[in-house]
């Protein structure tokens, strides 16, 4: 009976938001949900679906708690080495102006972090910064830029020094560093991509999808980048024979699309 219900509320939420729940792995994302659900003392996901459609706080904390919003400023920093001392002097090499995506960026960590390695370039060069997730709330905390110690731990001090303040809220992304970046709610499993870019960062978030899902996101991620740029996936994402996604594994997790 409990199956029943929760299928048909993802059938019923996926009419509603357009968010299909089918294609995230169907364990961990039930055994999220069912403890929300529960601690919003609601004896079924009949129940809850019904007070989700009237209460848009309910809602949100709905997506939120679907979604994945950890992060911090140059998680694993070795990835973030290969960004900086390889990836970025090869595309800044190459074009006047960079294109780049943090897909499924959370609370706003990673893009910042692409816009201060980019500000400390001593080439300054022209970038622009798409950062997309699906959750509303944390949208709004990346535009805002406020974060606390935690998240700033791997942030070298000279980065530090240069693209952060403290404030009474918290430690302030620097208004200089946000102009460049546009945040926009995007659903990476249902809407369209851009094309075009230099370098998409998507990190530990297809994890929780299905496989055919992940393969459906590899080839649109593949789509959506120029020849020559690259894919940055997380730790646990690599590509098992990225060639059928016309993709090129260069580094561990990063892959290039290749020129010709």
């Amino acid at each position: 009976m409990m199956d029943q219900d929760y299928m048909r509320f993802v059938e019923r939420i996926n009419l509603l938001t357009s968010i299909d729940l089918s294609l995230y792995k169907e364990a961990q994302m039930k055994r999220r949900l069912t403890a929300l659900r529960d601690k919003k003392n609601y004896a079924s996901f009949s129940g809850y679906y019904d007070a989700l459609k009237g209460d848009q706080r309910l809602m949100d904390e709905f997506l939120e708690r679907m979604t994945i919003n950890v992060s911090e400023f140059f998680r694993n920093p070795e990835r973030w080495d290969v960004v900086r001392h390889r990836i970025l002097p090869e595309l800044i090499a190459q074009k006047r102006k960079l294109k780049l995506w943090s897909a499924a960026c959370a609370a706003g960590e990673e893009p910042y972090t692409l816009s201060c390695l980019l500000h400390n370039d001593s080439s300054k060069r022209e970038y622009s910064i798409l950062a997309t997730d699906l959750d509303r709330a944390a949208l709004k905390r990346a535009q805002e830029g406020i974060y606390d110690n935690n998240a700033l731990k791997h942030v070298p001090e000279a980065i530090r020094s240069s693209c952060f303040s403290d404030t009474e809220k918290g430690t302030a992304i620097g208004a200089h560093l946000k102009k460049n970046i546009r945040f926009k709610q995007h659903n990476l499993l249902l809407d369209a991509f851009e094309d075009g870019f230099d370098l998409i960062v998507c990190r530990n978030v297809m994890i929780y999808f299905t496989e055919e899902a992940k393969e459906e996101l590899f080839r649109k991620f593949s789509e959506a980048l120029r020849p020559g740029g690259y894919l940055f996936v997380g730790s646990t994402e690599q590509i098992f024979y990225p060639g059928r996604f016309n993709l090129h594994p260069m580094e561990p997790f990063f892959y290039q699309k290749p020129i010709s």
